[in-house]
């Protein structure tokens, strides 16, 4: 280890969904300790002015358009970042979507889609950075990947089936691939975060699923429970999801594979 295992100075660092939420968060955290960040996105206009945010602070920084749900996209993707920046040392696996409402009502299609972004996209990068980072390689040095996953994927919710569901999916995936991986030798250590009830786009959207559905009777009801259901009484901040994101990239965490971290002020321990 360095004298500073939290500097990640010399690492090339992947995050996904990078231009908005958690995932900007966890983009200015990995630059401030020094990694080379590559911020991908669907949203090329927002991602892009993430890039030059951080770039007139003089982080290292790039953006590359990407739709995680494309495999074709993730090989570019990849090939892209260990011939610009020289290997691949952590993937975040950021990129996500809500479809909220109740399990009777979401079609089939808005289920497929949940799952071809948050399940699919998820393992064509956790398959096509192990490519580049086992020994071998394009980058061939290892590294760390990180699922964001959800506490969605770990207790029910009204109103999340679906999306909770692709949770559970990453969860589960995430174990998987940490064991294969270890057992095959790669020095690739896999996973998963998952963020509580956090001050996002994300979390008003689900609200409003609430409280369109009536689950808990209004707005105020929603504000109301969450002061019930989170002992810390808060909403989580993105940047603390991405301080638990920036311990699994750095080598502070060289033992740790096939983890989950719960990020949700106490949630899921009630």
């Amino acid at each position: 280890m360095s004298k500073d295992p939290f500097n990640m100075k010399d690492k090339v660092a992947l995050v996904t969904g990078g231009a908005t939420g958690i995932g900007a968060s966890i983009v200015d955290c990995l630059a401030q300790a020094g990694a080379t960040v590559v911020i991908t996105d669907i949203n090329a206009a927002a991602g892009q002015a993430k890039a030059t945010e951080l770039k007139e602070k003089n982080l290292p920084v790039a953006f590359i358009k990407h739709d995680v749900a494309s495999e074709a996209q993730w090989k570019a993707t990849i090939d892209t970042v260990v011939a610009n920046h020289g290997g691949l040392d952590v993937l975040v696996n950021n990129a996500g979507i809500l479809i909220g409402g109740l399990l009777t009502d979401i079609s089939l299609e808005d289920f497929r889609r949940i799952f071809s972004v948050n399940v699919e996209g998820l393992f064509l990068g956790v398959k096509y950075a192990a490519i580049a980072m086992r020994p071998g390689g394009s980058s061939g040095r290892g590294g760390s990947i990180v699922n964001l996953s959800s506490v969605a994927g770990i207790i029910g919710t009204p109103g999340e089936s679906v999306y909770g569901s692709s949770k559970g999916a990453v969860r589960s995936l995430t174990k998987h691939a940490a064991v294969e991986f270890a057992a095959l030798g790669y020095g690739i250590r896999v996973n998963s975060v998952h963020p509580g009830l956090t001050a996002t786009p994300m979390a008003e959207q689900l609200f409003d699923t609430w409280a369109s559905e009536k689950l808990f009777g209004s707005d105020e009801a929603v504000q109301q429970l969450t002061q019930l259901l989170i002992p810390m009484k808060r909403l989580g901040e993105p940047s603390e999801i991405a301080q638990v994101v920036r311990f699994l990239a750095s080598d502070v965490s060289a033992y740790v594979t096939g983890s989950e971290y719960v990020v949700d002020g106490g949630l899921t321990a009630m």
